[in-house]
């Protein structure tokens, strides 16, 4: 399921997504049936490299969805296989709405291609075909209580990522300061989001599940699917540019 409404009531949303997670497993107690539910890698601490057994961090900049981890995994108590899908804050793809194509049309509309830092802190990511692939193998055989990272690279740096946007557009990269980052992309969330350094593993999911992320890499994604197309920008600045605060995403 995704997580959505408006950002600026965080406490509705936390108390929208737990309720909905409730209400659809209550009907399955004690069935034995498949319940999965959708969180993201960046609940984990940021800094280090994190694996499913870490516990959320209260810190972190999605501690928003534990309430609805907790609500999910405590069906297993109850009868009900229930498991939790952590994805990477890019899910990559065709018709990709997310963080990516924000830095895209940031540096479209600046002519510069940026970074925080000297860009070495590292993101994952996973393409939508794997993630797909990774809810079918959930629902079919993972254990009750269960957490599972939906990630394909561990450890994608944010100025590689720049980059290859940089050498896609033909402009220059350019290292900011967090508080021009904010200016750049027009919205302080998303500088606070791309200066995180918040690289997890997926080996124990791949392992419990025979789970292969096969697909295109992200900076492969950039280099040959649809982002720099004109429909893509302006799906980017729809969504994240200051005007519209109200937002559906299922990756952070």
């Amino acid at each position: 399921m995704a997580y959505g409404g408006d950002y600026a009531d965080p406490d509705d949303l936390v108390r929208r997504d737990r309720a909905a997670i409730e209400a659809l497993g209550q009907p399955l107690a004690w069935s034995g049936k498949p319940f999965v539910s959708t969180s993201g890698t960046l609940v984990t601490k940021a800094g280090r490299i994190s694996t499913e057994q870490d516990a959320p961090d209260p810190g972190s900049i999605a501690a928003f969805r534990i309430p609805g981890e907790q609500a999910c995994l405590g069906f297993a108590d109850l009868g009900v296989r229930a498991s939790v899908v952590r994805l990477a804050p890019t899910v990559h793809g065709l018709g990709d709405y997310g963080f990516i194509p924000a830095l895209i049309a940031a540096a479209r509309r600046s002519g510069v291609s940026a970074y925080i830092g000297d860009g070495t802190n590292r993101w994952p990511a996973v393409h939508r075909a794997d993630a797909a692939g990774l809810f079918r193998l959930a629902l079919e055989k993972a254990p009750a209580g269960t957490v599972l990272h939906g990630v394909g690279e561990s450890a994608v740096t944010i100025r590689s990522i720049a980059e290859q946007i940089a050498e896609m557009l033909d402009i220059p990269t350019a290292s900011l300061t967090i508080e021009r980052a904010a200016e750049h992309l027009g919205n302080p969330f998303l500088a606070r989001f791309f200066s995180l350094d918040v690289p997890v593993s997926s080996e124990h999911t791949q392992a419990l599940l025979g789970w292969a992320p096969r697909h295109p890499t992200l900076l492969e994604d950039l280099a040959t699917g649809d982002y720099f197309t004109p429909q893509a920008s302006l799906r980017a600045e729809k969504i994240w540019l200051p005007h519209n605060t109200s937002h559906e995403h299922s990756q952070s």
